[in-house]
């Protein structure tokens, strides 16, 4: 499962293991009151029984004086349970039968543990049939999204085809017409649906379950060659040690290539973009224009400029979340931006 379905699966469990569970509670706490009412009065039944045979093994008969005690109730005190009953022929002395608060405690535990059974083993199929509805009301999510996800696969699939066409007849229209404004940006414009087709890709893949090992410095050196040729006039500094790490590389990548390449694509003139390595989080600075609103930058269609389409650092932010990378931004205008990823969870 996903994040997504994991998170509707935990809620909906949650949601009904915890209604049924204090309905359960609040019926087994009425029975057990209803129990230990059951048990005074068999109890009291018991001493009646006893006023008129004297054969009761399990209680105390004592004789005492008439002192305005109510007859045929039942006392509770802290050490005993006590009724009162009258003596034939005697105006002055009455009975006295009680059964010893210990005792009494004793049967209490009784249907304590009685009660405390029986509340567990209910749980239990409480448990399990929360599980079973948790998995139900997750199938309609399940299926809608393999179905969205198929859906974007093959609209992916179909990109391809146009995209060829337009790569080809631009290289062929630049040969028959030479350099143009017009068909730089038609390139520019292919160019951001290729990002966006990979990014779109990369998301759909399940990258948790897709780990391996590789070296970071290898693979900044790899993603800066590339953004070289493209960024002639900006600078690249990596300052990293040989930190091996653990996770699913095409993601880290992605993750990697989206913010050297918007910070070379929004740098000034012969800037400088700086990529560091410092307890364990990576620092990636340039020198840049800035950002306005940093804590918008991550959020799905937000840009400040008119390039791009503003899903590239929403994407990123969602691989972070996924390979367990924190990610944080620190940005002033006019003078650059800071990404920085806590990757302490992906060295070995």
């Amino acid at each position: 499962m996903n994040k997504v379905e994991i998170e509707s699966f935990l809620k909906s469990f949650v949601l009904f293991f915890s209604s049924l569970g204090t309905l359960i509670a609040i019926l087994f706490y009425i029975n057990y009151t209803q129990e230990n009412r059951t048990l005074d009065e068999k109890l009291f039944s018991q001493m009646r029984v006893c006023s008129y045979d004297l054969k009761c093994d399990k209680f105390k008969i004592n004789f005492i004086k008439h002192n305005k005690q109510q007859l045929y109730k039942l006392y509770k005190e802290k050490d005993t349970l006590t009724s009162f009953y009258p003596i034939p022929k005697s105006k002055k002395y009455i009975m006295s039968i009680s059964f010893e608060q210990n005792n009494y405690n004793e049967e209490l535990k009784k249907l304590q543990k009685k009660a405390l059974w029986n509340f567990l083993a209910v749980l239990s199929i409480i448990f399990m049939l929360s599980i079973l509805f948790s998995f139900y009301s997750l199938s309609p999510l399940r299926n809608a999204l393999m179905l969205t996800q198929e859906f974007i696969k093959d609209i992916l699939h179909d990109f391809n085809t146009p995209l060829a066409s337009l790569r080809l007849n631009t290289s062929m229209l630049k040969k028959e017409i030479g350099e143009n404004k017009k068909l730089q940006r038609i390139e520019q414009s292919v160019e951001n649906v290729l990002n966006l087709q990979n990014h779109l890709r990369s998301y759909l893949h399940n990258h948790k379950q897709q780990k391996g090992e590789f070296g970071l410095n290898l693979l900044l050196q790899d993603s800066v060659t590339l953004l070289e040729k493209n960024y002639p006039n900006i600078r690249f500094k990596i300052n990293t040690n040989n930190t091996t790490l653990f996770t699913n590389k095409e993601a880290f990548s992605r993750i990697i290539n989206n913010l050297l390449s918007n910070a070379a694509k929004y740098n000034k003139n012969n800037g400088c973009v700086k990529i560091e390595l410092k307890n364990s989080k990576l620092y990636i600075t340039d020198t840049g224009i800035g950002i306005k609103n940093p804590k918008k930058i991550f959020e799905r269609f937000y840009k400040e400029q008119e390039r791009g389409i503003g899903i590239g650092l929403h994407i990123v932010k969602k691989l972070c979340e996924e390979l367990g990378i924190k990610i944080d931004v620190e940005s002033k205008l006019d003078e650059g931006t800071t990404f920085i990823l806590n990757i302490s969870s992906l060295t070995k």
